[in-house]
């Protein structure tokens, strides 16, 4: 015998779990490489929005992409709704300078800062480099392309009067690769912009004897003066093998963005996904324990701020 009250049923039922799944929006964040902290910062995000999947109809991924400049192109084209980028390409990006000159991201937004970023300097203690001064000559990687820390190399060679052609080699591997490229003797050193501690460079002392380099000088010193979204930074002694006291260098703010054209609701449910559970986000990596919500609405954003950041902020009492 055929219950067909059972059968409407399940079939109601059945249209009910496809207009809730069509319903769905997928949302993608850009990041950086996999052994960065950027990675982390989009899979975290990602991982707060995905437990609230059955309240908003949000699903989210976070891919690993070239870094800073490449997330921000990428929102720009449409391809992405939202990366990590740093504050100084922030800043560029939304007011067509550097390397965005020509290339204005007008509809650049700004969500939230994250953690603060050194421009990290490492080298083979064999190689005898203790100051960035003394990588003429050398062999260095430089970064891969679409990254913030080839992008700030450039505008620190710029303020030198250096350029690429006084190393030895530029090479640009991905961060992924360059740790062994350093254990393997096929660079004296790498460069990261990136939070601390790091895992690319617990890896790169654990292989070979290794120490962090300062970075400071008239040529920082005026790149500070000049551009607010860089400060001075000191990465503490006794985080990695090698270094036991502090190194002194210069550094930028991980930003969070996205697009004008990501619809408000969205954005409000990304930000509250973080903000509602801020303990457990700041215990995803060692990098955010530190991360205060009055300095993340505020601190190395330069775009203004998308309006379902705003919306969030407000009912917070924040702004």
């Amino acid at each position: 015998m055929i219950h067909w009250k059972a059968i409407t049923a399940a079939a109601a039922m059945s249209l009910a779990a496809g207009s809730v799944a069509a319903e769905e929006k997928f949302i993608t964040i850009g990041t950086g490489g996999q052994t960065g902290v950027y990675f982390v910062v989009g899979q975290s995000i990602c991982r707060l929005i995905n437990r609230g999947t059955a309240d908003h109809n949000l699903k989210c991924t976070a891919p690993s992409t070239g870094g800073s400049i490449a997330n921000i192109n990428a929102i720009a084209a449409g391809d992405m709704d939202m990366g990590v980028a740093q504050s100084d390409w922030q800043f560029h990006a939304f007011n067509g300078t550097s390397e965005f000159e020509g290339k204005q991201v007008e509809k650049l937004r700004a969500v939230f800062g994250v953690h603060g970023e050194p421009f990290s300097v490492i080298a083979r203690q064999d190689s005898n480099i203790k100051n960035f001064d003394d990588l003429k000559g050398k062999r260095v990687n430089v970064g891969n392309p679409g990254s913030g820390q080839l992008a700030t190399m450039g505008v620190l060679l710029d303020a030198k009067g250096w350029t690429m052609d006084d190393f030895g080699l530029a090479s640009e591997l991905k961060p992924a690769e360059q740790a062994a490229a350093l254990g393997d003797n096929k660079v004296d050193a790498i460069v990261y912009t990136v939070g601390h501690p790091n895992g690319s460079i617990q890896e790169a002392v654990s292989t070979v004897d290794a120490n962090l380099v300062t970075v400071d000088g008239e040529a920082v010193d005026k790149l500070v003066a000049d551009n607010p979204f860089y400060a001075y930074a000191t990465i503490p002694g006794g985080m990695y093998k090698g270094s036991d006291e502090d190194t002194k260098t210069f550094g930028v703010k991980a930003t969070f963005v996205t697009s004008a054209d990501v619809d408000d609701e969205v954005v409000y449910q990304v930000v509250k996904a973080v903000f509602d559970n801020f303990e457990r986000f700041k215990g995803l990596h060692p990098a955010f324990a530190n991360l205060k919500e009055e300095e993340m609405i505020k601190d190395g954003l330069s775009a203004p701020l998308h309006p379902g950041a705003v919306k969030y902020y407000t009912e917070r009492g924040w702004m």
